[in-house]
């Protein structure tokens, strides 16, 4: 699907795309989804004030979400493949501010030292490097300075043909806002919707000890993507 194809495929969005152009291009591939229904008081310490905790029939979910970033580049520039191609996990929880729906990372982690710094310093997100491995059935993560490892056996099955409301709710997302020392930034991103299928998880082992009260052993809900082509529009502080 060409750029100009992509821009014209809308009609999934809850908005409409920004009226300038964007900036960044990325592929986020093979996308491994873990999902968590939290507990509110214990999810509010890690969010700032400035943002309300959207809510799904009432509860707040957290997700890990591991893949594959990929020819990450600048408009009109071409991909770099020693910093444009890295693996990448966040791990996000759901928000709205600015009459939009979108996520908020609570950790952010690169597979590679130098993508990190360059992702750091262009998007002021909190990229951190940890040390990752994958293959087609599995996904290693390790950071021995946070005491944060995550690792996934897994296979993929069927296509999802029905997605739920909770599936959209959890995957269709399209502004991201983060914070710093001065501000919170927005960020408008465009996609199609997620293909999504199943996936069999046969071994999960995740430690990340600042998140003991969100993240258990067992997420309550899987997804698995081959992947989507995203546009990025620049940060703008909150308003």
């Amino acid at each position: 699907m060409t750029i100009k194809n992509l821009l014209k495929k809308t009609d999934h969005r809850p908005w409409k795309l920004p009226d300038h152009d964007w900036k960044f291009y990325q592929e986020w591939n093979n996308a491994i989804f873990l999902h968590w229904q939290v507990e509110i008081s214990a999810l509010k310490k890690f969010v700032p004030n400035d943002l309300e905790i959207d809510l799904f029939e009432g509860k707040p979910w957290v997700s890990i979400v591991a893949f594959s970033m990929e020819n990450i580049r600048p408009k009109n520039l071409p991909a770099f493949s020693p910093i444009s191609n890295f693996d990448e996990i966040n791990i996000r929880t759901y928000v709205k501010a600015n009459g939009k729906t979108g996520v908020y990372f609570l950790s952010i982690e690169g597979g590679k030292k130098l993508s990190c710094k360059v992702a750091k310093g262009i998007s002021e997100l909190p990229y951190r490097y940890s040390r990752m491995q994958r293959t087609p059935y599995t996904y290693l993560s390790s950071n021995p300075e946070y005491k944060d490892q995550l690792k996934i056996n897994h296979d993929t099955g069927m296509a999802t043909s029905n997605k739920s409301d909770l599936d959209k709710w959890l995957t269709e997302r399209y502004a991201l806002f983060q914070d710093t020392e001065k501000y919170i930034n927005e960020f408008e991103i465009h996609h199609i919707e997620w293909p999504l299928q199943q996936i069999q998880i046969s071994k999960l082992e995740l430690h990340y000890p600042r998140f003991n009260d969100l993240l258990s052993q067992k997420p309550d809900k899987t997804h698995f993507s081959k992947g989507v082509r995203v546009l990025a529009w620049n940060k703008t502080p909150l308003r």
